[in-house]
């Protein structure tokens, strides 16, 4: 799974989702799982306005690049360092800004935003406040791409889905105020892995407008 969850504000050594952790893994690998595309992303935010994006949980950045390259002014958030450094060297157009945050814990830097896309973003259950501030910085009529693991992709990470927002959560929390286009499971495509030693191969899609 993606980036950044957690209840409180510390960050130990045993979680696996602090930042000391990320930019540990960024480091010990050439190429980590966001060195090209996500699949979801190219294919829903094709047919969009280009506008301001925020990509939450940017890695190294083929997302945003992709977004900057079809037209988009980036706000790309990750926690990690070493992730924002990399993807830095790789692209340091003036469209995109990279951004050391922990959404959960941290505001959004920016606002007006018309389109937010997570991918594979743990928010605990109980985290309800974290997507609140995502939905509040969308403009009207702005999209709100989530796209997570499937429930067997997610155990085979190890976690429990019940204890994360998944698509269809988002999609109940903010029933009156999103008009949902695609709310699925999909194929992915190809392996949500670096060198495809993942078989997970179905992601689940939420794609919505927030109502003016």
């Amino acid at each position: 799974m993606s980036h950044d969850h957690g209840h409180d504000h510390h960050e130990h050594a045993e979680n696996p989702h602090s930042a000391a952790q990320w930019d540990e893994r960024y480091s010990s690998a050439d190429r980590l799982w966001t060195a090209q595309v996500n699949p979801a992303l190219a294919r829903e935010a094709a047919g969009l306005t280009p506008g301001r994006a925020l990509d939450v949980g940017s890695g190294e950045g083929a997302d945003a690049r992709w977004l900057a390259d079809h037209g988009w002014t980036v706000v790309a958030v990750d926690i990690s360092q070493v992730a924002l450094d990399r993807a830095a060297e790789i692209d340091s157009r003036e469209t995109i800004a990279w951004v050391k945050a922990d959404l959960t814990v941290d505001e959004v830097p920016g606002e007006a935003f018309d389109l937010v896309a997570l991918h594979y973003f743990p928010v605990d259950i109980d985290r309800g406040d974290v997507y609140d501030k995502l939905f509040a910085a969308l403009n009207p009529g702005a999209t709100l791409l989530v796209v997570a693991h499937d429930a067997e992709g997610i155990r085979a990470h190890g976690h429990d889905p019940d204890a994360y927002f998944q698509p269809h959560d988002v999609a109940e929390r903010f029933a009156d105020r999103l008009d949902v286009q695609i709310l699925d499971t999909v194929e992915r495509g190809r392996p949500a892995g670096a060198s495809g030693e993942q078989r997970h191969m179905n992601d689940v899609v939420l794609k919505a407008s927030k109502v003016s």
